[in-house]
């Protein structure tokens, strides 16, 4: 699947129903704590991404950052990260929502607006890769540049005004990366799983089989319904419950339709699996799981690696899509940014329900940035190797 084998290997973690799984990479987001606080942060969370097996780290790969940046329909995410064994750890990080694809359903380019609210983040993002001395770095764009007319020239011009150099990738690239990122979170089991990411303008969902520290895709599909391309292509409902429902049911068809052929093919193969997974990344999964919890404030160490019912997905679903815009921006972590656009996340988490389905969802707050991340680490990792044989075959002769 991946071009490079990521430089993480899943542990013999425990699991539970209702709790955090996974043992892998330090991808808190602050500077590595105190051993002893560490030590007390993995015994309460098994999730919790302490590298606390992981190899000593040379004094040459310490020094080394590397940077992932991933500029979505919605939002604008950055990490940056340094070696630590076998994992990393994230040394500096920024997210913003700036809404690039805001209005591309109906005019089929990015807006002036959208375009500045999204280099303003570029040049915050370009002083964090200058300040950490950032060794190797990859950017990338998604569904709204590859959508948009203006596209291209909008990564041109963010080339020449923040020097970052965008790269926009296939549908399929993003998916391969989503997975790499994520997919060390899957409940343990054996048989195929399905990992899916539900961004501002596309749905990626993939089949995997498991095993190793890369799994095999067996199949794929990406669809240009994201919570921000689904939320413009419906018009917005009248005030009644029953306009609600009408609207999400509209929401509900269309996403069905476009992942029919993808239900054609793994329907088979969800009839045969013996425990059927289902590994979710995105931020209506993450924002769902909050509210499953009943958290005040969204907390990444309690919902990432988190396994949640899909019943209780469902139920929350159903209620905010009856909701008024004006109720949901009441709701405990979604607040007013998502209150607007989670009903088509919503819509679009219920028919991945359908397609695959698991009585549980593993919830996974990483993804694309991530997969960045362990691919560049590994190829660094590889290239220091190859030259270091090089350098050997040199000395012997």
């Amino acid at each position: 699947m991946a071009d490079v084998s990521p430089p993480d290997i899943k542990r013999g973690a425990e699991r539970k129903k209702g709790g955090t799984s996974g043992t892998v990479a330090d991808f808190r987001y602050k500077r590595p704590s105190q051993p002893e606080k560490r030590k007390q942060s993995t015994l309460r969370r098994s999730g919790s991404h302490g590298a606390h097996n992981a190899k000593p780290v040379r004094t040459g790969e310490r020094r080394q950052a590397f940077a992932a940046l991933d500029l979505g329909t919605n939002n604008c995410r950055l990490l940056i990260a340094r070696p630590s064994g076998e994992n990393f750890t994230v040394i500096d990080a920024f997210s913003r929502v700036v809404r690039l694809g805001e209005g591309l359903a109906a005019s089929g380019k990015l807006s002036d607006a959208a375009m500045e609210r999204t280099l303003a983040a570029l040049h915050v993002c370009a002083e964090k890769l200058k300040r950490r001395n950032v060794h190797l770095a990859r950017s990338v764009a998604t569904e709204a540049c590859r959508r948009a007319t203006n596209g291209a020239d909008f990564i041109a011009r963010v080339r020449e005004e923040t020097g970052i150099a965008l790269d926009i990738i296939s549908a399929q690239e993003e998916a391969r990366l989503a997975v790499l990122g994520c997919h060390i979170l899957l409940e343990d089991g054996e048989g195929p799983a399905v990992v899916f990411d539900i961004g501002g303008g596309s749905t990626e969902l993939v089949l995997i089989e498991p095993g190793g520290p890369v799994p095999r895709i067996l199949d794929w599909l990406s669809v240009p319904w994201g919570v921000v391309s689904l939320t413009d292509s419906v018009a917005p409902p009248g005030g009644s419950d029953e306009d609600r429902r009408a609207r999400y049911a509209s929401m509900r068809k269309l996403v069905d339709d476009s992942f029919a052929p993808f239900v054609e093919r793994v329907a088979p193969v969800a009839r045969q699996a013996k425990h059927v997974r289902l590994l979710g990344t995105s931020g209506t999964v993450t924002t769902l799981a909050s509210l499953h919890l009943e958290l005040p404030h969204y907390d990444r160490q309690a919902v990432d690696g988190l396994i949640v019912p899909s019943d209780s997905m469902r139920d929350i679903c159903r209620r905010l899509a009856t909701m008024s815009a004006a109720e949901r921006k009441t709701v405990p972590c979604i607040g007013e940014d998502r209150a607007r656009m989670v009903v088509a996340g919503c819509a679009i988490l219920e028919s991945i329900l359908d397609i695959w389905p698991a009585r549980d969802l593993a919830v996974a707050d990483r993804g694309i940035r991530e997969g960045i991340l362990r691919s560049l680490i590994a190829a660094n990792s590889q290239g220091q190797q190859s030259r270091s044989e090089i350098q050997s075959q040199r000395d012997d002769l």
